[in-house]
């Protein structure tokens, strides 16, 4: 039984909306169990060093030993549970709100109303909801924060409408509003605590509905083409913004997760590619509403307009006036974070998780090379875009993803349907690859995989198995784990790690 709103919405997680709506295929049991790669002894060494990494060579857990008890590695007083209405905190240290979904950025922005929680009108003018990645930014004394605003709580921001009537092109386009990226200056008062400065030059709001560039091997491709942009090469806005990164160059990147559930169509006749069921495009949004008032998101009439989404989005934090730019070249998916290394040479990679159980790890290596201080505005624009394939002994190599190894027509299509690329050349499917970390003093990567219940039991998306082992050592995965990687050479480009 689907478990459905008072306004008809769905009203479940994320991911049981696309197990309800796509679902898979059961497949037998696979015995495969962690003790084939690491014994329980070694397993619970890991975890007393709080390492908490089932992957790592059984050489290298025998060196392993748990940290004495009256050590504190984190040197800061432990936090006791509670259930106070507040935020805890060790003494050492304070916090304070910075600023709060609804606050105008500008001077002629209205205040929040509690009772109405505001219009599209004020939301435009407002910081956005829903807070995820987030960067800061220094550049001639000035200071910026750029926040992801992921998706929009529609209990609270119609909580309005106590009278369960219908939701209006307001309350949509307000929702839309809430959507995207806020990016405002913030300094200190006093010298003593920081707030938001209202007015400043380089406050924007970045929503469902601002202009964007499509960059990169996608641009111009009849994929991305729609009756509102026959070039292919410019779409209206970003959504569901999950994490981000950074780049050396000043950059932020924000990443399109679950940009599938803002899609769908009342036309009962329309039948869904084998594309969309991929991507988790189908009849259904999850209770937005968008496509009454846009038919863009309406896929029996725009079924272009999905490809258009998944990227990720480089935005400029000090310029305003710039268009973010969609980096079709990194691939297309449901962008966790955008992990960025430069190589010793100067060559750029970017680390980045698919958070979906049962789909990939991707790496991209840039064609041209970093020069600081130099033009590096299209760096991102042009590389190779590789995947991930995991061995049971505790070694990899990426796979790279092209017309020569997938048999798709050109490097654009691979990019707008890397899922699909990436099933076939035989990636190593994960349990909801979320952020990914490099370390900063040595060649080493970490991704948290979130969990996976259906590991061991049923196949992604596209029926690729999901067997027991390898980075994914347990069965029904109800609490994730962290995977650990080094490239070969101590070079993020090699092939294998």
């Amino acid at each position: 039984m689907k478990k459905v709103s008072r306004n008809g919405s769905f009203d479940g997680s994320f991911d049981r909306f696309d197990e309800e709506n796509f679902p898979r295929t059961q497949e037998p049991e696979i015995n495969k169990i962690i003790d084939t790669i690491i014994s329980r002894r070694g397993f619970i060494s890991i975890s007393a060093s709080g390492l908490a990494l089932a992957t790592l060579p059984l050489a290298q857990i025998a060196q392993v030993k748990p940290a004495k008890a009256k050590e504190n590695r984190l040197q800061f007083e432990a936090v006791k549970a509670n259930v106070l209405d507040t935020v805890t905190i060790p003494p050492q240290f304070n916090w304070k709100v910075l600023t709060s979904w609804g606050e105008p950025m500008w001077s002629n922005g209205k205040s929040f109303d509690e009772d109405t929680r505001g219009t599209a009108a004020t939301q435009l003018r407002a910081v956005g909801d829903n807070n995820d990645g987030m960067a800061f930014f220094s550049k001639s004394g000035r200071h910026v924060l750029a926040v992801n605003n992921e998706y929009i709580n529609k209990t609270i921001m119609w909580g309005n409408r106590f009278d369960r009537s219908e939701i209006t092109k307001d309350d949509i386009e307000k929702s839309q509003a809430g959507h995207g990226i806020t990016i405002f200056e913030v300094a200190k008062t006093n010298g003593k605590d920081w707030m938001l400065v209202k007015d400043a030059s380089v406050n924007r709001r970045i929503t469902a509905n601002t202009p964007m560039e499509i960059t990169g091997p996608a641009a111009g491709l009849a994929l991305l083409k729609t009756k509102a942009d026959p070039t292919g090469r410019t779409s209206l806005g970003t959504w569901n913004n999950c994490a981000n990164g950074r780049t050396p160059w000043g950059t932020y990147l924000t990443c399109e997760e679950n940009f599938n559930g803002y899609f769908s169509t009342k036309d009962k006749s329309f039948k869904p590619t084998k594309e969309m069921h991929r991507y988790g495009v189908g009849h259904r949004d999850w209770g937005y509403g968008w496509a009454k008032i846009d038919d863009r998101f309406d896929i029996s009439k725009t079924p272009n307009e999905c490809n258009r989404n998944g990227y990720v989005v480089e935005i400029d934090p000090f310029d305003p006036a710039s268009t973010p730019k969609k980096r079709t070249a990194l691939g297309r998916f449901k962008h966790e974070n955008a992990e960025l290394v430069v190589t010793e040479n100067g060559q750029v990679v970017v680390y980045m998780g698919d958070d979906e159980r049962g789909e990939f790890i991707y790496r991209f290596i840039s064609d041209k090379k970093f020069v600081d201080g130099g033009d590096n505005t299209n760096l991102l624009e042009s590389g190779a875009l590789y995947v991930a394939k995991f061995n049971d002994d505790q070694t990899g190599h990426w796979l790279v993803l092209s017309p020569q190894t997938t048999g798709m027509k050109n490097q654009g299509e691979v990019c707008v349907h890397a899922r699909l690329a990436a099933s076939k050349v035989g990636a190593t499917t994960m349990d909801r690859p979320e952020w990914i970390a490099s370390h900063p003093n040595r060649a080493e990567v970490y991704c948290c995989l979130t969990n996976n219940k259906n590991r061991g039991r049923k196949p992604n998306r596209s029926g690729d198995a999901t067997p027991v082992g390898g980075p994914n050592p347990r069965k029904k995965n109800r609490y994730g784990q962290i995977v650990r990687w080094r490239p070969k050479g101590e070079d993020h480009t090699a092939s294998e790690f």
